[in-house]
């Protein structure tokens, strides 16, 4: 049987990795925000013929991005 201190312990160290985790999950958040807008953002430009198919990677590259952020998701 665990004594009180060793309660507090165990609570606190699960308390700072709710925390650790939460705020973690906040920023992929808000970084999957900021790729959605950049990807919005480039098929505009595609579309308005600003992009030529010849720059595709940087679309490429942010879809990967937000694959990448994605991945635990599922």
């Amino acid at each position: 049987m665990k004594n009180t201190n060793e309660c507090s312990i165990d609570d606190l160290l699960l308390e700072h990795e709710a925390k650790t985790v939460s705020g973690l999950l906040e920023s992929k958040e808000k970084y999957r925000k900021i790729i959605q807008a950049g990807i919005s953002r480039w098929i505009k430009d595609f579309q308005d013929g600003r992009i030529e198919i010849k720059t595709v990677d940087d679309l490429k590259k942010l879809i990967e991005i937000d694959l990448e952020l994605q991945k635990d998701d599922f």
